[in-house]
């Protein structure tokens, strides 16, 4: 088997997104990606190669860092099989670990110490075809084992906050884990969004990046 990962850059930063934000944490970002979403932030991870790094090089690359939290992301981390392997070193370094995964591969392997941030597609992505709904059962099912889970939305207009919100409530999301809109800054407001959610009375967290705030107009490394 492939021993070696194709990574797109690896940095010491501040955590932007999740219940996480503002922590200190390592990135792994992967290269490659199945889905091509209408607002991508990281179209670089498709767009090039990347360095092709053994799973031993990464943790070495990381060995500065010692104990901080880990965050593997993409691209769409689960298109390469050595993310597995991945996941156990970081874990065996005694680490918290993260996988952001955009929703269209299953979950069922990613182990239970890591945190799945999910994210799922809405319309205006232009992805939802690909959701893999699936993963919704395992999320159920990785939070009887333990599991601490979070899923996010993604939104560029109000129709986008209310269909999630509809699936959100169907689903009883709130109920099972953290659940973070996230508004695209330049398509949705994040007043108009905060006024959706408070009129909704929907209990979910809004989320701004939080990276871009402290570094504005720097799109890689942070």
């Amino acid at each position: 088997m492939n021993s070696s990962l194709r990574v797109s850059e690896l940095f010491h930063s501040i955590q932007g997104e999740s219940t996480h934000a503002g922590l200190p944490c390592v990135f792994v970002r992967l290269c490659g990606c199945n889905l091509r979403c209408t607002y991508c932030d990281s179209r670089y991870t498709w767009d090039e190669e990347g360095k092709l790094m053994r799973v031993a090089e990464i943790c070495a690359e990381l060995e500065p860092y010692p104990g901080c939290m880990a965050e593997i992301t993409g691209g769409e981390p689960l298109l390469q099989e050595t993310v597995y392997p991945l996941m156990d070193a970081l874990l065996r370094q005694g680490r918290e670990v993260l996988l952001e995964t955009g929703g269209s591969l299953s979950i069922e392997r990613v182990p239970a110490a890591v945190r799945v941030i999910l994210d799922i597609k809405c319309p205006d992505s232009g992805m939802t075809a690909h959701n893999d709904w699936g993963n919704i059962a395992l999320l159920r099912r990785r939070k009887a084992a333990g599991s601490r889970d979070e899923v996010k939305f993604v939104l560029c207009s109000e129709e986008d906050a209310a269909w999630a919100a509809k699936l959100v409530r169907e689903q009883h999301l709130t109920e099972l884990l953290p659940v973070l809109f996230s508004p695209v800054i330049d398509r949705l407001a994040p007043a108009r969004l905060a006024d959706f959610l408070l009129r909704e009375q929907l209990p979910v967290r809004l989320q701004l990046q939080l990276h871009t705030q402290i570094w504005p107009g720097i799109s890689r490394g942070v």
